[in-house]
């Protein structure tokens, strides 16, 4: 089998052939757009089922094929591959590995393309996407030679999950992309700065303990050169926990603290939430004004925090005084209206009552974010009542962690909760918990709003006649409804958007 660890990329991808195998995931396809753009040919396989990011690829002029030994030619000069494909498994693969085409993870080419740029890394358990998107939603108003490449299709992107800047040609320029912690990904990218939002139990299947996935987050940070930047969120207990023990090992690492309790330049004071923007000031910029940002949730706010850090240091970096950018930064964020399946909002109409209904999708699938968020929710929305559809994913995630699953959704008016959608890592014979163990859980806390449809698409009925109960003053603005999680459940809020079309 072919020994991946040696294989780079060519300096200059004009003209150079690569296939991706299991185009259509989200990291993947962002990086095709990079490598579309650099001049390279790109083809690529994966499944028949229709992605949201097949319409990033179709705008780039590129369709997934099947997947098959035949999609290897004498062309291909490169195979990138995604880590749901196995060398020794997957068709296209066995064929390039037969022929001696170099194969390389895509965290092995993110790792490579990163060598080339002023790379920073965001990672954290939670609110990388959203901060990462942040980051390149201010670049576009910052004139820095920057690409960013996000874990979801971005709005403020164009829709699509990068962003160039126009003055980026063939020299060095900034890279800031998002960095997963799942399997230590993260390891393959070289960072010259790195954001840290947050650290806590998570993907069980591969750290057991908490000191196992904090562990994977020091080494990362220790990757950083000498004089290197974390900037992390000191509101987070385990983004400081790790930063300590990243001291005592680095001391040359400089260590850039952001949030509520934070005494720097980025220490944030929130303010008001009014007309369904969130306002709040950072230290740095206390004498310019507040910030806003039209997006939902304190977890946000933190988000945008970070982003700016960010920005601001690299402003630094390349000579110039932040201070002079700050009406961009405030431009930028305002300018920041999420990504696909992060606070998403998929449709509006009126009920038959007359009442104003939003359906809102999020990606939230621990129960630090989901609680996170639909408190922010709640702030956001005050006049609204939320009924939120949550589909748990992964066996592990819900096992080690139902405690606090049963305790997140007190911000909701309604729960809604189905099976668990399983993971191809996982035989869910070998668990003993169910998603109507978590319904069960829920009920426990003493919450009553709860309730329970196995299949998805079972629980139509009931929400759609939710959404139709008469509203009492509390509740001026209407509903949101909202499908949550990191399975397939956003299928609910399409069937309801539909039928309301068709009874009209």
């Amino acid at each position: 089998m072919q020994n991946n660890e040696s294989v780079s990329l060519p300096e200059d991808f004009r003209g150079v052939h690569i296939h991706f195998v299991g185009i259509k995931g989200t990291g993947m396809a962002a990086l095709v757009e990079i490598l579309f753009h650099k001049g390279a040919v790109i083809t690529g396989s994966d499944v028949s089922e229709r992605f949201y990011t097949d319409e990033v690829l179709e705008k780039l002029g590129l369709h997934a094929v099947e997947f098959g030994a035949a999609n290897i030619t004498d062309e291909v000069q490169y195979v990138i591959y995604s880590s749901a494909y196995k060398l020794d498994k997957n068709p296209d693969l066995i064929e390039a590995t037969r022929r001696g085409v170099p194969c390389l993870l895509y965290t092995q080419a993110l790792g490579a393309y990163s060598e080339r740029a002023y790379s920073c890394g965001v990672c954290g358990v939670h609110g990388k996407t959203s901060t990462t998107g942040l980051v390149g939603t201010i670049l576009k108003e910052i004139d820095l030679p920057s690409q960013v490449l996000a874990g979801s299709v971005i709005n403020s992107f164009g829709g699509t999950c990068t962003y160039t800047s126009p003055t980026v040609s063939g020299g060095k320029a900034i890279f800031v992309a998002e960095t997963c912690e799942y399997q230590r990904h993260f390891m393959s990218f070289c960072p010259q700065k790195i954001i840290l939002t947050s650290v806590e139990p998570d993907h069980e299947d591969y750290y057991p303990t908490y000191e196992d996935i904090r562990q994977a987050f020091i080494d990362y940070i220790c990757k950083l050169p000498e004089g290197g930047e974390v900037i992390y969120c000191v509101d987070d207990k385990g983004a400081c926990d790790t930063v300590n023990i990243v001291r005592g090992l680095r001391p040359d690492v400089v260590a850039i603290p952001y949030g509520e309790n934070a005494d720097s330049d980025f220490s944030v004071i929130f303010g008001k939430v009014e007309n369904e923007r969130n306002f709040f000031t950072l230290g740095l910029f206390a004498s310019k004004g507040d910030f806003a940002l039209s997006m939902p949730g304190r977890h946000e706010v933190l988000d945008a925090a970070a982003a700016v850090a960010l920005v601001c240091q690299l402003l630094r970096e390349f000579g110039k005084n932040p201070l002079d950018y700050f009406e961009s930064i405030r431009r930028g964020l305002l300018n920041f209206s999420g990504g696909k399946r992060r606070s998403e909002i998929v449709g509006r109409f009126t009920n038959k009552s007359g009442a104003d209904v939003i359906v809102l999708d999020d990606y939230g699938h621990h129960p630090t974010a989901v609680k996170t968020t639909l408190e922010g929710y709640r702030e956001f929305y005050k006049g609204r009542k939320i009924i939120v559809d949550f589909m748990s994913h992964t066996y592990s995630r819900t096992q080690a962690l139902l405690p606090e699953f049963a305790k997140c959704f007190t911000a909701a008016d309604e729960v809604i909760l189905h099976k668990i959608y399983s993971s191809a890592r996982e035989n869910p014979a070998d668990f003993d918990i169910t998603g109507r163990t978590l319904y069960e859980a829920v009920l426990a806390t003493g919450q009553k709003n709860v309730h329970y449809y196995e299949e998805i698409l079972d629980a139509a009925d009931f929400a759609k006649e939710e959404i139709e109960k008469p509203l009492g003053p509390e509740y001026p603005d209407g509903y949101l409804f909202i499908t949550m999680g990191a399975g397939d459940n956003w299928k609910l809020g399409k069937k309801i958007l539909k039928d309301y079309e068709e009874s009209k």
